[in-house]
């Protein structure tokens, strides 16, 4: 491989190269031109002419040049037709000969509609991720551009069908990887590894588990494989819908830039509070409540508590209509009401059945008694008031909070739908102590919108999406991944998660057992373990804490050359915010985000004590967030979970650990926050460290 360089022997193709990119630039500036000067107006009805004039907004808004970067950041020449030198490749407005290809973010054509840049997404652009010396995938040539501002400025070459040449690492490729950043989260397309691509690429019908451990770039990975899929199977996925479910909102922001990036804005982002908000969480219940509720078995009480609302027929029903009454008998009432129930469908579902039923019921009374009524008279008797009061009595209509509302105030209730479910002290843990007088008085809690989610679900069918891509999945308890399953019922899931980073009371310990509650026991694991973003020094001393949260997972390694820092700085509790300010003075002035990530408790102290330094911060906690993007961030323990920083401060490890209900839960979220660094981790304590951290 010949290094990233602009020595005089590359000096003319990277002239090259720089011409043929300011005529990508050129060419995709005609391409935003000519769909501006498109009229929607002159569409044949009102209707088509919005429709039109939507598609030609989206349009013109992807064709938006970004100068900062580059159209295109590789290119592959195969063995086809034997590839051109750099410069007749420039010399041409049809420069692509069919052996050569640029990869881009978008694709770019020239005005005859040759391409010039290829998308990313394309099947040729594959061997630009997974070729490599022993399978070449026919190219003869990779190479990979060095960019600052927009501007090439290097040039680094592969000759794949070259034996005499060495299968060497990529210089701009780790550079890539470690750049220093502020804001939101960028895309990975320039340096996405084989491994990675396999992912991204699977099938739309695949639903893919990636147990990714830190630093792997699986929280990436799943967002460029939900940009695949909108590129391969537009038509399919912008008919049925793609969601991201994220752990909170400050992961949402922080990756919410990749997919516009890659040209993707119609995708949902929802945290599991937003995806499941069917009322107001006012309530927090204890550690061992939220598990029970939690409890995959609580979709059987609840199905249960449903359908227990269906009464017995002890009454005929009685139609009049004209001067004669159509008498229904009770058991032939319930033989009606016993066929519905045992049909499968939904309660409401049911419910809409039952009076046609009924209806049909008298109309074969009237044909018996010599009438000859036809389907307006059944529609008649079953829109009527009599037939309306009587599938009332036996049928009512109910709500998911009603139902468990019921369940939670009523030990009768909750007895009967619980029978052989839940032991009697399971169940007194779930009754309220001071019942309240009504459903609207009910103050829920987080766990209880996953089970009204489920009670709404028994009631009416919900809509399943095209795609879900669940982030951070092994935080989830049963009830919540049937809900997250229940939104791609028909569609595909990439679930992404590492059982090591599970800091929930209920975090999950088998992928299998997570994929069979999301309602995908046949799923394809990958194992992503090769650390690109977390250098060595920081997940080994990170990793340390594995055999004691999570014995028997390996740990991670890390591939970059670059180790990393790691410092461990002791100091005095009366000093601890002064190092701080001390340690961000002295970091501040070296390009890259930081992030300060420190127990919950203790982020309005920390917060003032920056204010009073001079040190200008942005807070990521809940009640905190801006739009504003700041070098130094604030970051509570329990929102780290997905975000990276450049370098990290972790402020009292110890702390940060005994603020979890369990030992494992609290190493778990040490082990998070341990690992959100890319180049440089620096932890401050007064505490000792736990015992783990300080062997």
């Amino acid at each position: 491989m010949s290094g990233p360089t602009s020595a005089p022997s590359l000096d003319d193709d990277l002239t090259a190269e720089q011409t043929y990119l300011d005529n990508a630039r050129a060419e995709l500036a005609r391409m935003r031109t000519s769909a501006e000067s498109l009229d929607a107006s002159k569409a044949s009805d009102a209707i088509s002419g919005e429709a039109l004039s939507y598609t030609l907004a989206r349009r013109i808004a992807s064709l938006q040049d970004d100068p900062r970067t580059t159209l295109f950041f590789g290119r592959i020449d195969m063995s086809t037709g034997g590839p051109q030198d750099a410069s007749s490749v420039a010399a041409s407005a049809d420069s692509r000969s069919g052996d050569r290809w640029y990869v881009g973010r978008r694709h770019v054509a020239d005005a005859r509609g040759n391409p010039v840049v290829i998308d990313w997404r394309a099947p040729v652009s594959t061997a630009f991720y997974r070729a490599s010396h022993s399978a070449p995938m026919d190219v003869v040539l990779r190479r990979r551009f060095g960019v600052d501002h927009g501007a090439l400025t290097a040039i680094e070459d592969e000759h794949l069908t070259d034996p005499a040449e060495p299968e060497e690492k990529s210089d701009i490729l780790a550079s890539e990887i470690e750049r220093p950043r502020t804001g939101p989260m960028r895309d990975i397309v320039s340096t996405i590894q084989p491994e990675q691509d396999e992912i991204v690429r699977a099938d739309v019908a695949t639903t893919i588990c990636v147990q990714g451990a830190p630093g792997t770039g699986k929280t990436a990975v799943g967002l460029h494989r939900a940009a695949w899929l909108l590129y391969s199977f537009r038509e399919r996925l912008d008919r049925t819908g793609v969601l991201v479910v994220g752990p909170n909102k400050a992961f949402l922001d922080h990756i919410g830039a990749v997919l516009p990036a890659l040209g993707e804005i119609r995708v949902g982002h929802a945290t599991i509070e937003d995806l499941l908000a069917h009322g107001r969480i006012r309530a927090t219940e204890s550690a061992n409540v939220g598990v029970l509720k939690g409890d995959s078995r609580l979709a059987d009480v609840i199905r249960r508590a449903v359908w227990s609302h269906v009464r017995r027929a002890t009454e005929p029903l009685i139609v009049p209509r004209g001067i004669r009454k159509w008498r229904v008998p009770a058991y032939e009432v319930q033989e009606i009401l016993d066929e519905l129930v045992s049909r499968g469908v939904r309660y409401d579902a049911a419910r809409q059945m039952l009076p046609q039923r009924l209806a049909h019921a008298v109309l074969l009374l009237m044909e018996q008694a010599g009438d000859s009524p036809d389907d307006r008279v059944q529609d008649a008797v079953a829109r009527s008031a009599p037939m309306k009061k009587f599938v009332a009595t036996v049928w009512p209509a109910v709500d998911a909070a009603q139902v468990l509302f019921e369940l939670w105030s009523s030990p009768d209730a909750l007895g009967v739908a619980a029978t052989d479910t839940l032991t009697n002290d399971e169940q007194s843990i779930l009754l309220w102590e001071k019942p309240v007088r009504s459903k609207g008085a009910a103050r829920w809690s987080l766990a209880d919108m996953a089970l009204l989610d489920e009670a709404q679900d028994v009631l009416s069918r919900m809509t399943s999406l095209g795609h879900v891509v669940l982030d951070e999945a092994q935080d989830l308890s049963p009830m919540q991944l049937r809900a997250v399953g229940r939104r791609c019922s028909t569609g595909s899931a990439t679930v992404l998660g590492d059982i090591a980073q599970g800091t929930t009371p209920w975090a999950t310990s088998s992928w299998d057992e997570t994929m069979t509650h999301l309602g995908k026991p046949s799923h394809h694991l990958e194992i992503l373990d090769r650390g690109f973003r977390v250098p060595a020094a920081v997940i080994e001393y990170a990793a340390r804490l594995l055999p004691t949260m999570a014995p028997g997972l390996g740990a991670p390694v890390s591939v970059r050359d670059n180790p990393g820092r790691l410092d461990l700085v002791a100091v005095d509790a009366r000093e601890l915010d002064a190092q701080l300010a001390a340690v961000l003075a002295e970091t501040s002035h070296v390009p890259g985000s930081i992030g300060v990530i420190a127990p919950d408790a203790d982020i309005d102290r920390l917060s003032k004590a920056l204010q009073d330094n001079g040190i200008q911060h942005g807070r990521l906690d809940q009640e905190h967030g801006d739009d504003e993007d700041h070098q130094v961030q604030l970051v509570p323990a329990t929102v780290a979970k997905g975000l990276e920083f450049d370098r990290v401060v972790v402020i009292e490890p110890t702390d940060i650990a005994a603020a979890e209900p369990d030992e494992r839960t609290g190493l778990r979220r040490l082990y998070v926050v341990l690992t959100r660094a890319v180049s440089a981790l620096t932890v401050l304590h007064a505490k000792p460290l736990p015992d783990a951290l300080a062997a």
